[in-house]
């Protein structure tokens, strides 16, 4: 083969933006980037006559706890892109994920091994030449689907007004202290048993430009969540949960509104979350304060061993 396959260097970082550049302005694609320095270890390319042909990703998503009674899985996740005329090129993909492979195993050896670990992808619905070679190739079998919706902050729908039910107390927080964290990682774990967010996610996302965490309590308990953040140009909303006993009175509607209002307040024009295309419940919501689906995401899975 013509091209080179090796692990990401300081100098690989033009050829990255150009190799971004060129694949997010032929299509829409799930691209993941690079991160710090201490995640270079996860990244693999392909270098051709000078030009990053392709990049490939992997990364531990969700850890179940060692603790956790159920037969959830672990998930690690990969991401692979080429340039547009290589999306079929298979030897190429096939060369990078062997790469990613193994390095999931690595990752995979620091997880609880009271669990199991799936390895996962997830393209837009549009990326089929990626997803058939998942599918295909692979033996990846379909796990979950998601709508990514977004909402124009200008419309009258985004700025209705949701006022909270007596005996609630809202919390706008910019950072984490006084066990704030291992509260909120605890009760997400509740919400999401099977793809628990880990500690290190956390960490990272609270590093996003106006990150902030937007709570609502009652007697002292935590009752329901949200994150947003600055994605690029737009506002990213996630996370967005209420627990049992405090559901169907009025939190989350409260709560994302007043997600939006944070993000008209910083000049955002434009807000993003997911959802899954299942959730009738949390769709009905979203679209009700303004979010209209935008694209679909398909994810796929097989056992790590």
């Amino acid at each position: 083969m013509s091209w080179e396959i090796r692990g990401f260097q300081a100098e690989d970082m033009g050829m990255l933006g150009q190799l971004y550049h060129t694949v997010t302005t032929h299509s829409d694609v799930v691209f993941w980037w690079v991160g710090e320095e201490s995640n270079w270890d996860n990244v693999i390319c392909a270098i051709e006559d000078g030009i990053m042909i392709a990049k490939g990703q992997v990364g531990i998503i969700s850890v179940v706890p060692s603790d956790f009674g159920g037969e959830s899985n672990h998930s690690i996740y990969v991401n692979i892109k080429t340039l547009p005329d290589r999306q079929e090129d298979y030897v190429l993909l096939d060369a990078i994920y062997t790469k990613l492979y193994q390095r999931a195993l690595e990752l995979k050896s620091t997880l609880p091994p009271e669990h199991g670990t799936h390895i996962c992808v997830g393209n837009y619905d549009a990326e089929t030449a990626n997803l058939k070679f998942f599918e295909e190739y692979k033996g990846f079998e379909p796990l979950t689907r998601l709508y990514l919706m977004g909402c124009n902050l200008q419309e009258p729908s985004a700025s209705a007004p949701a006022d909270l039910a007596e005996g609630f107390a809202f919390f706008s927080l910019s950072k984490l202290e006084n066990g704030e964290e291992e509260e909120y990682l605890r009760v997400e774990s509740e919400i999401w048993p099977d793809a628990p967010l880990r500690a290190e996610r956390l960490v990272e996302v609270m590093k996003y430009p106006l990150w902030t965490m937007l709570n609502v309590r009652q007697q002292g308990e935590l009752a329901g969540s949200v994150m947003v953040w600055q994605d690029g140009d737009n506002g990213r909303i996630e996370d967005v949960f209420v627990r049992e006993p405090w559901r169907h009175q009025g939190v989350a509607r409260f709560l994302l509104n007043q997600a939006v209002q944070y993000l008209r307040e910083h000049g955002h024009g434009y807000a993003e979350l997911d959802v899954l295309t299942m959730n009738e419940p949390a769709l009905s919501l979203y679209e009700s304060v303004g979010f209209r689906v935008v694209k679909e995401e398909i994810r796929l899975y097989r056992d790590l061993l």
